[in-house]
């Protein structure tokens, strides 16, 4: 949760002193339609958390006593509903311990609805940073933000379950500069699901084709949520999501990023995203791991980001329990989480007639993280492992003029290589083990570098490094 999220004081949130046991309200940070989400001190741990209430809007309002009850009987259904996907969906994040998913720390009922506790998250949505320093959306700032977001999505899929809501306000860049996933909207899209009103379930320019079904949910699949990411990655690049696809399902004027070719912004990457937003589910990426092979990134592991997050310069949370934050940094995934979103093969839909009559609309996007790339001649410079610190906060303002010292500065380089293959750094053998993607990864501190495969023609390449970063390097 974040201190950032959408700012709104609903009439109907609980007051400021009111306690859940050791829980003490203090106040509304965020509120929508379907529910309110509050800053909290943890009197027995002496924390500051975030606590999310279930509160539909339209189906429910708060008495005097501050219990819920229904605005009328015929809503009954559509609460209950609801109110069991926010608890599964409690469930399961609370078995991922994921550093780019929510961490869910209680969960409980009360007031005639649920409650979720969470670790209290500092940072800017994207939609939020597009909004506010578009100037800082560049080629290398979202390959840098790609990696963990890639892991947390994947982590998701390879337990078995769907986000199915991945859009710019659901994604959180943290002050570390860490993307963070958001909730997935479970009550929202179960609600809409009853009271068949795809608006509320759906956000147009970021669902696929076969969300917007008024069958089973057979056909959707990770390529579903790899739709959703390459409309968030459209609307970095180009400023808007694509067209509405119930819309292009009618008429397709989609035009490819890869004919377009805006201004610096590598192939690779627009061909990536032209891929991720094919109409048909059966010509995109079937995989996060199939998406970030296109565009040429890796998919970390956790104990990669788990590093990250040890060695960042900036706090990865808000919080004031040092057993906390050795928690967080000792986070590992539970692939057999259980819950809402599973994943089912895909088979024949039709679209409802009322989805065919939506019309396009769009919302903007952004991510976060600069990276520095570029190069030049070679030094003698050994690779050490030292640390990495987070780009700077979007409001602040970087001295471009004052390198980092070498002694602090360290990138994380990632190389594709095969296990064969001898890699040279400045001239000395250097032994990486590829991972199953076949990339390996390397840790090196400020200077001048020169990497080359032994034996190799042409398979030079040389990375200044005077900035904390991650840099790719593509060999032959």
């Amino acid at each position: 949760m974040s201190a950032t999220e959408n700012q709104k004081n609903p009439s109907s949130a609980l007051p400021a002193g009111y306690r859940f046991n050791e829980f003490e309200i203090q106040e509304v940070i965020g509120g929508g339609g379907f529910g309110i989400v509050y800053r909290a001190w943890d009197h027995q741990l002496e924390r500051t958390i975030a606590i999310k209430e279930y509160m539909p809007v339209s189906l429910a309002m708060r008495r005097d006593d501050l219990q819920l009850t229904l605005r009328s009987e015929r809503y009954q259904k559509m609460f209950e509903a609801g109110l069991n996907s926010f608890i599964q969906e409690a469930r399961l994040l609370a078995r991922f311990n994921h550093p780019g998913l929510l961490h869910v720390l209680r969960f409980w009922e009360d007031n005639g609805t649920a409650y979720m506790g969470t670790l209290f998250y500092e940072g800017m949505t994207l939609k939020a940073w597009q909004q506010n320093s578009p100037e800082t959306i560049n080629d290398g700032w979202i390959r840098r933000m790609l990696p963990p977001l890639f892991g947390a999505i994947s982590t998701i899929h390879r337990a078995g379950y769907l986000h199915r809501d991945i859009s710019l306000d659901n994604i959180l860049i943290q002050e570390n500069q860490l993307p963070l996933l958001l909730d997935f909207g479970s009550a929202r899209r179960e609600i809409g699901n009853l009271s068949d009103n795809t608006e509320i379930m759906l956000k147009p320019g970021y669902a696929p084709i076969e969300q917007y079904s008024e069958d089973s949910e057979s056909d959707q699949g990770p390529w579903s949520d790899i739709y959703a990411l390459g409309a968030v990655l459209h609307a970095l690049v180009t400023g808007s999501p694509p067209p509405v696809s119930v819309v292009r399902c009618i008429e397709d004027n989609y035009q490819p990023l890869a004919q377009l070719r805006p201004e610096g912004y590598s192939l690779p990457l627009l061909h990536a995203i032209d891929s991720a937003l094919a109409l048909k589910a059966e010509n995109r990426p079937q995989s996060i791991e199939a998406f970030a092979e296109l565009v040429d990134l890796p998919v970390p592991a956790v104990e990669d980001l788990i590093s990250q997050l040890d060695s960042s310069a900036s706090p990865p949370l808000q919080v004031d329990d040092p057993a906390l934050q050795q928690e967080i940094q000792q986070a590992v995934v539970n692939p057999g989480a259980a819950a809402a979103e599973v994943i089912t093969p895909r088979s024949g839909r039709k679209l409802s007639p009322m989805v065919l009559a939506l019309g396009a609309c769009a919302l903007a996007a952004v991510v976060a993280l600069v990276v520095w790339l570029n190069g030049d001649k070679p030094v003698n410079a050994e690779p050490t492992s030292t640390q990495t610190a987070a780009a700077p906060k979007p409001d602040a303002t970087p001295a471009a003029s004052a390198p980092a010292s070498p002694a602090t500065t360290t990138a994380t380089v990632y190389l594709r290589l095969n296990a064969s293959q001898q890699l040279l750094v400045n001239g000395k053998p250097t032994a990486l083990n590829p991972d199953g993607n076949g990339f390996a990864a390397l840790k090196l501190a400020a200077g001048d570098y020169t990497f080359e495969l032994k034996g190799v023609s042409g398979s030079r390449q040389q990375l200044k490094i005077s900035q904390p970063g991650t840099w790719l390097i593509n060999l032959p």
